[in-house]
């Protein structure tokens, strides 16, 4: 039997050790899963915090995972209206490296409360949910990382221009600065990528506003979702991904994205910080892949934008690339979490 298997793993170990030694900010397992002091400890890390807005207070869910006081990520899901339960596999590659990460349910998603108020469909509304939650957490410069991933971009960037100086560290994954970019390119690259046959008939679909007909969604499947979003066949999704999915609330999601998966409109439809990139000065790691729905140069282009910007490229993943490019991108992103 080849010894290749446990040289790496031996190998993976002792950089482990070298990173603890070295203080770059990997916590040692005792004091990893050290809960003294913490509130949470009799619900497993779960709290669920209390936020003030003009409509009233509500409460959204919140989960810790591990204990470093020098290193918290908090997590900002996509949609608008998913939840965190397709970040679940951060559990196999994060707590080996020490990393404190905290899931969070934005305002009308599965696990926090969903009020059926229009007016808290905003993006001013969820940069303040997230201001009142990285305080009630106790984030802070020292230790503040904010990791958002798809619409959780955006709203990355939207805190990082309101609170930079909370913030520790940024990470922008998969997601481009600009929707009327991103229309472009699905206009220009995605969709003529597309077969040509189920491309007419989303598009038909579409102009009929026809949505909700389960033909639209079975057209999807193979030729966008397969292609840009998870490159494995749907039925091998992992679970955290299809309960995210069946957990998508439409009246979060169509009002701020829009109905179409082939480009966003709703309230997202103008938005653009092209222009803004270069006034995030804190340490910026963006995550892009060459199958994403979002247009992998722009993201690259973004990293050059931003005055302390880097960029994380996974040649073979798609808009989900810590599933489909787990080793590139978790190697990528606690390299970048241990040297800030």
């Amino acid at each position: 039997m080849s010894k290749q298997p446990r040289t790496i793993e031996l190998c993976r170990v002792l950089a482990l050790v070298a990173l603890v030694a070295l203080g770059l900010g990997c916590a040692a397992p005792s004091a990893y899963f050290d809960n003294r002091g913490r509130s949470d400890v009799g619900s497993g890390g779960v709290r669920r915090i209390t936020i003030t807005t003009p409509k009233g207070k509500f409460q959204v869910w919140t989960k810790r995972v591990g204990n470093n006081p020098k290193l918290k990520v908090l997590t900002l899901h996509g949609g608008p209206g998913a939840t965190h339960e397709y970040f679940e596999v951060f559990d196999t590659h994060l707590p080996a490296a020490g990393i404190e990460y905290y899931y969070y349910d934005q305002l009308g998603s599965a696990y926090s409360d969903q009020p059926d108020d229009p007016s808290l469909r905003t993006i001013e509304h969820y940069v303040d949910e997230v201001e009142q939650v990285r305080a009630a957490l106790g984030l802070d410069k020292d230790n503040f990382v904010l990791l958002g991933h798809s619409w959780g971009g955006i709203l990355a960037i939207e805190y990082a221009l309101a609170h930079p100086e909370h913030l520790k560290g940024l990470v922008i994954s998969n997601m481009m600065s600009s929707i009327p970019a991103y229309n472009t390119y699905a206009h220009d690259v995605l969709m003529p990528a597309m077969d040509p046959k189920a491309l007419a008939e989303i598009l038909a679909l579409e102009a009929k506003k026809d949505y909700d007909n389960p033909r639209y969604e079975e057209l999807l499947v193979p030729s966008f979702y397969v292609q840009h979003f998870l490159r494995m066949p749907a039925e091998q999704w992992p679970d955290p991904v299809q309960r995210a999915f069946a957990h998508l609330n439409k009246k979060i999601y169509v009002p701020m994205q829009g109905p179409s998966e082939l480009g966003a409109s709703g309230v997202l439809e103008h938005w653009n910080r092209m222009p803004d990139l270069k006034k995030i000065t804190v340490p910026t790691l963006v995550i892009g892949a060459r199958h994403d729905t979002m247009d992998p140069k722009h993201m690259e282009w973004m990293a050059g934008q931003l005055p302390h910007g880097r960029y994380l490229y996974c040649p073979e993943g798609s808009h989900l690339a810590m599933y489909d490019e787990p080793d590139t991108y978790f190697s990528g992103l606690i390299a970048f979490l241990h040297g800030l």
